[in-house]
């Protein structure tokens, strides 16, 4: 399986979980770029969770 990544509107690619930012919502987590703090979709943002710089 290839690395999953994700470019967001700001230009920042998002590879590893230390590049989101993690906002409790009243059910499920709401991920987002820890450089604009947009929205990153959450399908994205499971995958990209669980990959490690290594």
């Amino acid at each position: 399986m290839s690395p999953a990544s994700y470019t967001c509107q700001c230009g920042a690619t998002l590879r590893y979980k230390q590049d989101l930012v993690k906002e409790q919502g009243d059910v499920y987590p709401t991920w987002k770029c820890r450089e604009c703090l947009s929205e990153v979709p959450s399908v994205r943002a499971e995958q990209i969770k669980h990959q490690h710089p290594s």
